[in-house]
């Protein structure tokens, strides 16, 4: 087997990173931080792990049991199978049932009274998927790396800085001067990644606000699914409480391209105070705890998530944001064909 140098400790090079090792590569992962890095965009307090609004539902479906091995492998406890609601247009829930009962996906569907704290579009109803849930990101990082200590064949090489990369020679330049080579380079570096390669991406900001629910609706809260599409105009999501979280708020109004991680967020601030008028019953009940912008890179021509090649064995990243956090075990089975294919050439 040949060697594998991950640029990025968030959750794609992290997932990758066991994907390989156990496939029985030599693994170096290198960070700008500490690892895991708590300023990646992947360490959060949760993350949305669903299926149904996907292009891809069949192969997302099956992101439910990939979790589920990943956490009896890595150990600890940090899927929630709290379930995820989407909200539906009521005409539209026959083909959400056409495509559940293709994929082997189980849902049910609530009438918006079921959830009375969320605010659901008018017409609109909620399609629940059993087999889904949360995420608690930041545990996930830290059983990755506890992983990853653990095993012979990988090194950990927190606060190096990758300045360049050599994609015709599959080696990545420290800020030391240093060199590393491997067999395949993968550079998944969040934000930072086009700063290191060229690619066709650009960054978006999301803006996400936690909150705290009034006492009395704590046990209602820790109990509730993920929820999506909803809000006065459908674009809403919420991820609920539970095992030391908070209440999270956003939506795709609060989503937007800038030109580099420095741009002024006094708009994105006003836009996210808004968000519990939108999103939640009685908003005013809810305390704001904190803001929180979170950058990613996506592809310039699709806004969505992309696997780029920039050289022979040297390979990016772009991911976009909870989708690049759930599809992290589909995305590193795939880069670990790649690897594979680069060792043997």
């Amino acid at each position: 087997m040949g060697s594998v140098v991950i640029a990025g400790a968030g959750v794609t090079g992290l997932v990758t990173a066991i994907r390989c090792a156990r496939a029985g590569h030599r693994v170096t992962v290198v960070d700008r931080g500490p690892v895991p890095n708590h300023g990646s965009s992947s360490f959060d307090q949760h993350r949305a792990l669903r299926a149904l609004t996907t292009e891809n539902s069949g192969a997302a479906t099956d992101l439910h049991q990939r979790w589920v091995r990943l956490q009896t492998l890595l150990g600890g406890r940090f899927y929630r199978r709290v379930g995820v609601v989407s909200g539906w247009p009521a005409d539209r829930v026959t083909a959400a049932e056409t495509m559940a009962a293709r994929t082997g996906m189980r849902i049910a569907i609530l009438e918006p009274n079921r959830l009375p704290h969320i605010v659901f579009p008018d017409g609109y109803v909620g399609v629940h998927e059993l087999d889904a849930g949360v995420l608690l990101a930041e545990r996930v990082l830290h059983a990755a790396v506890r992983w990853l200590r653990r095993h012979p064949a990988v090194t950990l090489r927190p606060w190096s800085e990758v300045v360049a990369v050599d994609t015709d020679h599959a080696r990545l330049q420290l800020a030391d001067d240093s060199w590393i080579t491997g067999d395949f380079v993968l550079v998944a570096a969040g934000a930072w990644t086009r700063d290191l390669v060229r690619t066709a991406t650009e960054i978006h900001r999301q803006t996400i606000v936690y909150v705290r629910p009034p006492q009395e609706l704590t046990s209602w809260w820790e109990q509730a699914p993920t929820v999506g599409g909803v809000g006065d105009d459908g674009t809403g999501w919420l991820l609920p409480p539970g095992d030391g979280t908070l209440l999270k708020l956003s939506a795709a109004g609060m989503c937007r391209t800038v030109a580099d991680l420095a741009e002024p967020d006094d708009l994105d601030r006003t836009m996210a105070h808004r968000s519990r008028e939108r999103l939640l019953a009685a908003p005013q009940r809810y305390q704001v705890v904190a803001v929180r912008h979170c950058h990613y890179t996506v592809d310039a021509r699709t806004g969505e998530a992309a696997l780029e090649q920039v050289g022979p064995a040297v390979w990016a990243r772009a991911a976009v944001g909870g989708d690049g956090f759930r599809t992290a075990p589909l995305i590193a089975d795939r880069i670990a064909e790649l690897a594979a294919t680069a060792v043997a050439a």
